[in-house]
């Protein structure tokens, strides 16, 4: 039998999405069902799904796991639920679990699927799981050194929690660079100095992008050292970017080098797998601190709105959290 309870949120077209009544399937021996609590809305990559600009090439690549649907619309995506095991494996039943699933109050998915949340991570905070795994990727791929000193540019949700990795990194000492004069106090919470770009330091050893903006990468260039490494985290859809790749570029014989989720950095692939790289960022959310990175809650029933109101005005939004029940 189906169960007729689950409700999820679909994108119908460029900034237009509703919620929809979802079947679930019957629980098969190796699946759980989970109750979901918290969800998290991504502002960069989900926005642009919302907003249609997923460019054709990118649509293979830019699959969420348990996404239903296809590029642009309509598509049920997302990829931070929080939830407890309703129906599962004895080891799990009854277990805050987050899984890489799109918004929806219930679903059916292998048990593999999920991994439990550490007794010391309040539930409401793991929905920063799937950025905190984007910023342990980023710093295996940037091969962050004990005692660099790095510049971060862009205080969004991904940017900060590079920053905070950086800053519990012996010696390193980390500059939070972004164009929000309010962004100064929660670099100060996260151990990191703060600058508008006009007043950054250069000379860094790594410079991580994270704003999503090309004005963003262009200050990412100039805050570069000698043969420093300029780690670009942002993603920018259909837009195309024009980066100064001339004169300082050149005479400071810098590296530009993408960094992205969906493949372990190739230094860790050989030991390490996705669940164990999930896992490890889940565990690293044990810190009150990214507390300050949640900066809005909507409950699900109002996320058609809110998914709007995200995808057109940024604000001080970070990680904005969906709350079931």
């Amino acid at each position: 039998m189906s169960d007729p309870h689950a409700l999820a949120f679909w994108i119908t077209g460029p900034s237009r999405g509703e919620i929809r009544a979802e079947a679930l399937p019957r629980r098969g021996p190796d699946e759980v069902r989970v109750r979901a609590l918290f969800s998290g809305v991504s502002r960069g990559t989900e926005t642009l799904v919302y907003r249609g600009e997923v460019p054709e090439a990118e649509y293979g690549r830019m699959r969420a796991p348990f996404q239903a649907g296809a590029f642009p619309a309509p598509v049920k995506y997302g990829y931070a639920s929080v939830g407890v095991v309703e129906e599962g494996p004895d080891a799990l039943a009854g277990r805050a679990v987050f899984c890489l699933h799109p918004h929806q109050t219930r679903y059916v998915v292998p048990a593999a699927a999920v991994r439990p949340i550490p007794d010391a991570v309040p539930p409401a905070r793991a929905v920063l799981a799937a950025n905190m795994e984007t910023a342990v990727n980023a710093l295996w791929d940037a091969n962050l050194r004990a005692g660099d000193r790095v510049a971060v540019v862009g205080a969004g949700a991904l940017g900060c929690l590079v920053a905070r990795l950086v800053a519990r990194t012996p010696g390193c000492d980390v500059e939070l660079v972004d164009v929000n004069p309010r962004r100064a106090e929660l670099a100060r919470v996260l151990g990191a100095r703060f600058a508008l770009p006009a007043s950054a330091r250069g000379d860094a050893d790594l410079v991580v992008h994270a704003s999503g903006a090309p004005e963003g990468a262009r200050v990412a260039l100039e805050l570069a050292g000698f043969e420093a490494t300029v780690l670009e985290l942002s993603w920018y859809g259909t837009r195309e970017v024009a980066l100064p790749l001339g004169g300082r570029f050149h005479a400071q014989r810098l590296a530009l080098k993408s960094s992205q989720v969906g493949n372990v950095a190739a230094a860790q692939r050989a030991r390490w797998t996705r669940e164990r790289r999930l896992d490890l960022a889940l565990a690293l959310l044990d810190d009150p601190a990214l507390d300050a990175l949640v900066t809005g809650e909507d409950r699900f029933a109002d996320l058609p709105q809110a998914m709007a109101r995200l995808a057109t005005a940024a604000g001080d939004t970070l990680c904005h959290r969906i709350r079931y029940g």
